[in-house]
């Protein structure tokens, strides 16, 4: 394995994640490339966070091959190395479990991740709130929009004190979002 340059790096996570997440659209009602999320939480963590540190930046564009992909830790070992890997096993939930401990894993393990993940954790969901503001869920109700938004604040309250910048724009992006779901 060779070490990339940073931009050549980061597009070979974008390939590599477009590639796995080719046939995914995310649930809102414009059912979006799967593959612009990533590009979003990547983006944050740059352009918010001030993140400039290629393995996470990979990670954030990765974050979600190994939940909802074939992609096996071992194949991101060996394209992206074991600090890649780790990161994304870090944010990546135990699909084996209901998606009720999934939800409380999160919560009970963001304490305990590196910043790295927690980083990662917090600008996935900004992203995912600002679709669920922009484009919700064709199904969610508004009791279901609400949960989210309450879980997601106990998930990033265990991930504080990794990034100012992100947390700043995550408390924005709740407040918002409870102002505008009612």
């Amino acid at each position: 394995m060779t070490i990339p340059s940073p931009i050549s790096g980061v597009l070979e996570a974008l390939h590599f994640a477009a590639n796995k997440h080719r046939d995914q659209r995310r649930k809102g009602a414009e059912a979006s490339p799967y593959i612009n999320h990533l590009i979003e939480a990547a983006e944050l963590l740059s352009g918010v966070g001030g993140v400039s540190d290629l393995p996470t930046l990979q990670a954030a564009i990765l974050h979600d091959t190994l939940e909802d992909t074939t992609t096996t830790p071992e194949e991101l070992d060996k394209i992206f190395g074991p600090e890649v890997r780790r990161i994304v096993e870090e944010v990546s939930d135990d699909q084996s479990l209901s998606n009720a401990s999934r939800k409380q894993m999160q919560i009970d393990h963001a304490p305990h991740l590196s910043t790295r993940a927690k980083m990662i954790k917090i600008a996935d969901k900004i992203a995912n709130i600002r679709s669920m503001v922009e484009t919700p869920p064709t199904k969610w109700s508004l009791e279901r929009k609400r949960e989210y938004l309450n879980w997601s604040a106990r998930v990033v309250a265990g991930c504080r004190g990794s990034n100012e910048a992100l947390e700043h724009l995550f408390d924005d992006r709740v407040r918002a979002a409870k102002v505008s779901i009612g």
